[in-house]
């Protein structure tokens, strides 16, 4: 199973689509069972996700494969290694977990400054204890990789990439992590479900790409493809990407998904889509 399930909506409202606000616990653990039920065995949070790792600590995610990322490190930190090993072990109790598969830096260009190679030592400390089984980070775009590349080579990364985001492959850096070994998550595939919004839901503030929209659309309608299989398919489909992180507002959300995801189709990524427009691709820019 290649998916894998984000869960920034257990402890916080997410997502520019997100009419439901934050998932509530007994909601969470329908979630949780029916992806436990369907093959799903990766879950992907963060200390800056609200209650997210509280949530799945009361539920229970023993067996699962858990990834998790620090926060960024604050300026007037003393020891970086006493403030990560407090990190984590606040992260471990909430999850009620002793080590978790992943552990990634969410604002890997502190790796670029001053302290960076004693942050990036105290992350291999960690997996030489045990305590993580593979270190690495979350990025916005590839140019992060190569900033931080080969002195910093992570076991895992995660990325955006969507039908209009393909900056990870159209740069080199999706084969190179392949080619590497190292473990490739993608997230953003509906763009924090932007893409899955229709003309008539679509914000105003988005209307200046309406070009981008109706080339999206006559996409969709060659295809025969709902907007869903339309994000998701070319992304399942992509050899070198090892899960595809996707969050749900419901039950309802999760079913539809894995609708898609056990269809049997071959569908290459529309090149045609790509662009590479920060103030669109972005989330951080809207």
């Amino acid at each position: 199973m290649k998916l894998a399930l984000g869960t920034a909506q257990f402890g916080m409202p997410y997502g520019i689509s997100n009419t439901v606000g934050q998932i509530n616990e007994v909601d969470a653990q329908l979630i949780i069972k029916r992806s436990e039920d369907i093959g799903i065995n990766t879950i992907d949070t963060a200390v800056v996700y609200g209650e997210s790792e509280l949530c799945l600590g009361h539920i229970g995610i023993g067996g699962w494969r858990v990834i998790t990322k620090l926060p960024e490190v604050p300026a007037n930190c003393l020891s970086i290694d006493t403030w990560v090993r407090e990190q984590l072990k606040n992260s471990f109790n909430r999850l009620c977990v002793k080590n978790v598969t992943g552990l990634m830096l969410h604002r890997p260009m502190q790796l670029s400054q001053p302290m960076g190679s004693e942050l990036w030592h105290v992350l291999l400390e960690l997996k030489h204890e045990g305590l993580v089984e593979k270190i690495g980070y979350s990025i916005y775009s590839p140019d992060e990789i190569g900033m931080l590349w080969p002195k910093f080579i992570p076991d895992i990364i995660q990325s955006p990439y969507n039908v209009l985001d393909q900056r990870l492959k159209t740069s080199g850096w999706l084969k190179r992590l392949h080619d590497r070994d190292v473990e490739v998550h993608v997230r953003s595939v509906f763009l924090q479900g932007l893409l899955l919004m229709g003309q008539e839901t679509r914000p105003e503030k988005f209307k200046r790409w309406n070009n981008v929209w109706s080339q999206w659309e006559e996409w969709l309608k060659i295809n025969n493809f709902s907007a869903l299989e339309g994000c998701l398919l070319p992304v399942l489909l992509e050899e070198m990407i090892n899960f595809l992180v996707v969050g749900v507002n419901s039950l309802q959300d999760l079913n539809e998904i894995l609708a898609v995801a056990t269809q049997n189709h071959d569908v290459m990524m529309p090149e045609t889509l790509s662009i590479d427009d920060d103030d669109l691709i972005n989330p951080s820019k809207w």
